[in-house]
Order: C-alpha cells, then structure tokens, then sequence
C-alpha cells in the first residue's frame, strides 16, 4: 500500500429548508475541496459519493456518475456507496483503498445528505432502514427507539441516570456555538438538557441529533501530489489507518448489548494500522448521534472501562483543552448529522485541527486524531486515524 494524504477539504453550511437541491450541495463541496487543494480537475481519477437516503427521499440514484457530470468530471471513475450514517467514512475507506491500492493518484470522496425537504415520517422511516428490517422495522422500530433501548438497558445494567449523559450534550452544543457551518448554535445547561421534550423514554431530545442537510468533500492524494500541491505553508496530512468493523444490525443478535463490538474491531485495526497506543491520540472525533453511543463508543474504542464510559468527561477531559477531545466543532449533536456527510465532516473538521486552522475550535498542538463513523447501532463502523506530517 502506498501512503495516502489528505491535501484538500471543502464543505457546506449544515442547514435545513434551505432549498439547495443535492447535486448542487454536493457540487459547492467538491468545487471548494479541489480549490482547496490547488489541482486542476483533469488530476483527479475517481469520485465517490456516500450517501443514506437519496434514492427513497428524493428519488435519484447514481449519485456518484451525477455528481461527477455536475463538477466537470463526466466520465471519470466514480459510485455511491451506502452503509446507513456510516457512508461518508465507508466512500473515504474506498478512495484511500484507491489511491493507496495504486488504482489512481488523486481521488475525491463527497458525503452528501438532502433530507429536510421530505416530511418528517419519510425521514424517520428513511432513516430506520440502517435497522434490520425483518427482526427490528417490521415490529415498529425506529432509530430513536432502538437507542431509547440501548440507553435504558446501560441505564439498568449500571445504575445510572438520565443526568449522567448530560455533559455530553452540553459539550457538544459547547463547542458548536463556535462552529460557523455548524446547525445548531445554541449553548445548554443540565438543567435545559433535563427538562427537553422526551422522544422515546429515556432518549430526550437533546439526546438526539438534528435532522438536516449538508455536503462535505476530501481530495485524497499520493505522497507526490500532496508534495506538489499548493499547501500555503499547512503541514502535510496522512492518513496513517483506515479501517472497518462490522456487528449484526440486530441488537437482539448481538454477543453483548452493552458493547460495540464493530467499535472495538475498526478502532483494533485502525490503531495497529497507525502503528500508535490510545495515549497517542490527541482528538476522538466519535459518532455522537445519541449520548448513549457516545458512552458505549468510548468504551468499546478502549478510552474507557465498561460501565464507565458515561462518566468520562464530566472533570473536563472531553473539551477542546481536556486529555481527550470529542465534537470538537460540534459533533453529530450540534454541528448536525447529515448522515451520509457526517464521515466526511468528521475528516475535514479534524483536517482543520491538525492543520491549525480551525479558529476558536482550535485543539492545542495536535498530532494525531481518530475519526470514527457508525452505520445504524454499530453494525458498520468505519475508523481513521489522522497523523501531521512535516
């Protein structure tokens, strides 16, 4: 395999209603991404879009070939790929396996999510298709209740409370506030959090992540080409792991409910890729879309002891200064979770930390970052580590 480098980042405001039609999102992220980068178009040998819900919600498929004519790379290699809120970090998997495979030199990956413009009981059943359908949508379950079930089971198992979870959401809204694409610009305190309307019992609404849209694109690139490109004096960015870990979409078929057994997987493999120890990584960019995935992802990437995860984080160590920072620009809670676009928001996001450009969100000094997107409740989870180079 051959090093793979991030040289290029481009993404939209996260919004809602905006009328922005998905081709054109996912067009302003690409445009900017390659601008960024300082290529010319005519560089790039392959696009891959990842995307959740566009075939149900707005009816069109092929959005990797569409979003390629819309940019001015008709004919180029290019696909969708699909794996539930996971799809943007599954599209950047096979670009990195693409250029580092030798395949092409330059890729770029796009994560793109429309969904706003679609009434909610659409969306809600769009999105419970990242569940099993024949063990968990046929009796009713939706997203929202599938992690009412995880969070009331942790609840039970290690007798905590609904408070207990509170400082994930006031983290993240936190840092959000800063976030000038972010969706939600809004700080909270444990008492807003407590008294927010109930979803499913115990899962409150800011438990949850918006429903929005949003585009975001990476150019990945050869060592020679990031060499080459125009980097304004930014420091070279590798992507030192890439990996992915499966578990059954059913919660019921699962070993242990409590543990993320594709957390445990992706994040194994991703750090033996990097060659690094949890004590190396200076960001965790996780999957927050539910306060309880937060505690169980904590737990089952190693940060925390089972059972514990819940705690972590309410001495300070999750902020942007703490030994460990999470949803540094917002995470899925605040900046949004357009779930096709969440993988790639994540990259790019963490592109800026380890850059040093990243403005008031700015982490101090950070070498290494692991990014980590979920597919559903944990059945696909796909994880990489980014590492600043000289």
């Amino acid at each position: 395999m051959r090093d793979v480098y991030l040289i290029g980042i481009g993404q939209t405001k996260v919004t809602k209603n905006a009328g922005i039609r998905g081709r054109y999102m996912a067009e302003e992220a690409i445009n900017r991404a390659v601008a960024h980068a300082g290529i010319e178009l005519k560089q790039i040998g392959m696009l891959v879009t990842g995307n959740m819900t566009a075939g149900r919600l707005t009816h069109q498929q092929q959005l990797g070939a569409l979003h390629a004519d819309v940019v001015g790379l008709r004919g180029v290699e290019a696909a969708t790929v699909e794996a539930a809120c996971g799809s943007g970090a599954a599209a950047t998997r096979w670009g990195v396996m693409a250029v580092g495979g030798g395949f092409h030199d330059v890729a770029v990956v796009c994560g793109s999510e429309r969904m706003t413009h679609a009434c909610l009981d659409d969306t809600t059943a769009a999105l419970a298709t990242a569940a099993d359908w024949e063990l968990e949508g046929i009796n009713g379950e939706s997203f929202i209740s599938l992690n009412a079930r995880l969070m009331k089971r942790y609840m039970h198992t290690y007798g905590v409370t609904s408070e207990d979870f509170g400082h994930f959401a006031i983290t993240a809204h936190e840092n959000g506030f800063t976030n000038p694409n972010g969706f939600l610009h809004k700080k909270i305190d444990m008492e807003t959090y407590l008294n927010s309307r109930m979803l499913v019992d115990p899962v409150k609404l800011l438990d949850a992540p918006p429903v929005c849209d949003g585009a975001a694109a990476v150019i990945l690139a050869t060592e020679e080409v990031a060499r080459a490109a125009h980097r304004q004096g930014l420091p070279l960015i590798k992507i030192a792991g890439s990996a992915i870990g499966t578990d059954s979409l059913a919660l019921d078929s699962r070993r242990d409910m409590m543990v993320l057994e594709g957390v445990v997987l992706s994040t194994r493999r991703v750090m033996e890729q990097a060659g690094i120890k949890h004590e190396d990584i200076d960001i965790f960019e996780l999957h927050d879309a539910y306060t309880i995935i937060t505690s169980l992802s904590l737990e089952a990437a190693g940060f925390a002891e089972k059972g514990k995860g819940v705690h972590f984080g309410k001495n300070g160590e999750i902020t942007r200064t703490g030994k460990l920072p999470i949803s540094t620009f917002g995470g899925l809670k605040s900046r949004g979770h357009p779930v096709g676009a969440t993988g790639v928001y994540q990259l790019v996001e963490t592109y800026m930390q380890l850059t040093g450009t990243a403005g008031e969100n700015q982490v101090p000094d950070p070498e290494f970052a692991l990014t980590q997107n979920v597919g559903g409740t944990g059945a696909t989870v796909v994880s990489h580590i980014l590492q600043r180079c000289s």
